[in-house]
């Protein structure tokens, strides 16, 4: 049982964890164990609030697919355990990441005095540019 927050719980058979080899190099311990966990969350199809399953759906992650399958794959450990827990962590946090809501923005005006603060520096730069430039003199 996977918990996401008080109210809310994974149950065990709703995640696939397949044991796969892991990539990359390693010697004869990554050719011969399988110590790679491969995990597969159907979000669409489980007990998960429609909240949760909406949300997941607008979220532009690239572990989630059109069909609302989570793919999480964690080969960082030599042990498949704690692969396993990893991968598990990252689904938790990915669920737990879309539940939160962002306060909406508020759109401000620059005050007065802002204003002419930026227009005076902006002035006194050009001042500072002028006394630098070569004069030539008219004669």
């Amino acid at each position: 049982m996977l918990r996401v927050s008080h109210q809310v719980s994974i149950p065990d058979n709703e995640i696939e964890i397949n044991a796969i080899r892991a990539q990359g190099a390693g010697g004869q311990n990554v050719n011969k164990v399988s110590t790679a966990i491969h995990l597969r969350f159907d979000f669409q199809n489980s007990s998960l609030p429609d909240f949760y399953k909406q949300r997941l759906l607008n979220c532009s992650d690239r572990r989630i697919t059109r069909d609302g399958v989570i793919i999480i794959k964690a080969q960082e450990y030599r042990s498949q355990e704690k692969n396993r827990e990893v991968a598990l962590a990252r689904l938790q946090e990915l669920i737990r990441s879309v539940a939160v809501t962002r306060k909406k923005r508020k759109p401000t005006k620059p005050t007065k005095v802002s204003k002419l603060k930026r227009l005076d520096s902006k002035t006194r730069r050009g001042q500072l540019k002028n006394l630098r430039a070569k004069k030539i003199a008219i004669d």
